[in-house]
């Protein structure tokens, strides 16, 4: 019997999730089901297939048997939604996300668990992809240069999931020295006969540098192969972006600089902080974002201007709301909404309570998932440049002032200068909640919370304290002192076990090598 390969996503769990039989990897909806030898046998099926890769990376399955019936993990919403809600600069205001808010989850919890397995899924079909298209070009199907384009695109995602399931079930690169702490399996073969399944359901974690070297070579390799330069699919360029955040989180200031000043000149900042969300698939900063359209999306209860939007699941917090440095009468904090319209600003309000509207179709929830723009690059290199052994902070300054410019009132009068920062330190600190600011609600929060423990400027012990789960008054959102309570979800220290994410118990259950590595303390 031949195995079947869907465009949409490819029908194996998290390899060891199930210890599959034939019949499991065939248990697919009939929807543009062919067989996977045929799915590589000519060029437009093989575009099919990397579209169906892409499609997996937007919509994911979650817990449903229905290819289009997931809830966007990881990237086409679930990155957004799990990473400010990981963190403090959110408030959960109902129960969709309260067991991640208030990280009460355990190895049974559908967010967790679905962000294991949809990204393992889409691990695999990266890796089918892989497999398949080099046998495409070795038959002489398509070209080389088609082949290594199509090749590139899957080592990419491979590389940025396999990095993202990092900074949840994983302690940050500098936990120890040499980072040979437990990681994440990093899986290269593409699974699908019951034989591969029986090899890499022995194959355990990695360690944490053995991944971030893999996820660096896969992303070199996308660099060289890539030629691709759509947004909404992995380019050249989006492999050199991300390398700047793999970069910073390994601390490795040189690196960030270096991968950042090849894109020099590729992009440039928008000259309004709306305006990448106002057009999000024609503007100048976005490097790479995932496609959302009207008939294939997340849903009513994944899509991004359905959570946050139309739904209002998730506030801003009082905590960042009310931070000192983010000026009055910054643009980011645009509101001409009405008791009846969200307006066209960046913020909309209801019954008091701030929320974004960086999502801004909440009918047919066509926004693109923004996974990294130039407004990052250019922080990240900002940070580097005050870290770095000998900094260069004339440099961060104006690589700071870029992002943080745009967004203000009166440039002349509010900009930062020299005299702000005393030191490295205090300017670091000042790129640190520009961050905050900048990226609300896009998803970036829980990254700097991961990769900040234990920092030598501005460490961060664990989870930090957040407002209640819930509504939070009105009165809360008042403007001209910083936030100081009251909370309603405590801390939780770097060394607690619930800093990290389990390893879902179905997976454990299946795979005995992982049974025995699951994250101490669950």
């Amino acid at each position: 019997m031949k195995k079947i390969f869907n465009y949409l996503i490819i029908s194996v769990f998290g390899i060891g999730m199930v210890s599959c039989t034939e019949e499991n990897l065939l248990d697919l909806s009939p929807v543009n089901n062919i067989s996977l030898d045929d799915a590589f046998s000519s060029p437009s099926l093989i575009e099919s297939s990397i579209n169906g890769m892409y499609n997996a990376a937007a919509i994911g399955q979650y817990n449903s048997t229905n290819p289009n019936g997931g809830r966007g993990y990881i990237w086409g919403a679930a990155f957004v939604e799990q990473g400010d809600n990981r963190g403090e600069d959110v408030v959960n205001t109902a129960t969709f996300y309260q067991l991640t808010y208030t990280a009460t989850y355990d190895a049974t919890t559908a967010n967790n668990v679905y962000y294991w397995v949809d990204g393992y899924r889409l691990i695999n079909r990266c890796n089918l992809v892989i497999e398949g298209v080099t046998k495409a070009v070795e038959n002489g199907i398509i070209t080389q240069a088609v082949g290594n384009d199509y090749i590139g695109q899957a080592k990419f995602l491979r590389a940025i999931t396999h990095f993202e399931l990092l900074t949840y079930f994983a302690r940050p690169y500098n936990f120890i020295s040499g980072a040979g702490h437990p990681g994440i399996p990093y899986r290269e073969i593409g699974v699908d006969t019951q034989g591969e399944i029986d090899s890499e359901i022995l194959a355990g974690r990695n360690t944490v540098a053995e991944c971030y070297q893999k996820v660096l070579t896969d992303l070199n390799d996308a660099e060289n192969l890539i030629t691709n330069t759509s947004l909404t699919k992995a380019s050249k360029n989006a492999a050199i972006a991300f390398k700047t955040r793999v970069y910073l989180h390994m601390r490795d200031w040189d690196k960030v600089i270096s991968e950042g000043n090849k894109i020099n000149g590729a992009y440039t900042l928008t000259a309004s902080p709306n305006d990448p969300f106002i057009d999000n698939y024609g503007n100048s900063e976005s490097i790479f974002s995932i496609l959302q359209v009207a008939t294939l999306n997340p849903g009513v209860n994944a899509a991004l201007a359905s959570q946050y939007n139309r739904r209002t699941l998730v506030s801003i917090s009082p905590i960042i709301w009310r931070d000192p440095s983010w000026l009055v009468d910054d643009k980011r904090r645009e509101d001409n909404s009405t008791s009846t319209d969200h307006g066209t600003g960046m913020v909309f309000t209801v019954s008091g309570r701030k929320y974004t509207l960086k999502y801004k179709d909440g009918v047919n929830y066509t926004d693109a998932s923004p996974v990294i723009r130039y407004a990052e690059v250019l922080l990240n290199m900002a940070e580097a440049q005050a870290r770095k052994t000998s900094p260069d902070l004339t440099t961060s300054l104006t690589l700071l002032n870029s992002v943080r410019n745009r967004a203000l009132a009166d440039v002349p009068s509010q900009a930062y200068q020299a005299s702000n920062f005393s030191n490295a330190q205090t300017l670091v600190g000042a790129i640190l909640k520009e961050r905050r600011i900048e990226f609300l609600m896009e998803g970036r929060r829980w990254s700097d919370i991961h990769r900040l423990q234990n920092d030598d400027m501005f460490p961060i012990d664990g989870i930090p304290q957040k407002v209640a789960n819930g509504n939070p008054p009105a009165s809360a959102y008042t403007l001209g002192t910083p936030y100081d309570g009251p909370y309603g979800v405590d801390a939780i220290p770097g060394s607690d076990f619930r800093f990290l994410w389990p390893i879902p118990q179905i997976e454990l259950n299946a795979n005995p090598a992982l049974a025995a590595e699951q994250n101490p303390g669950w």
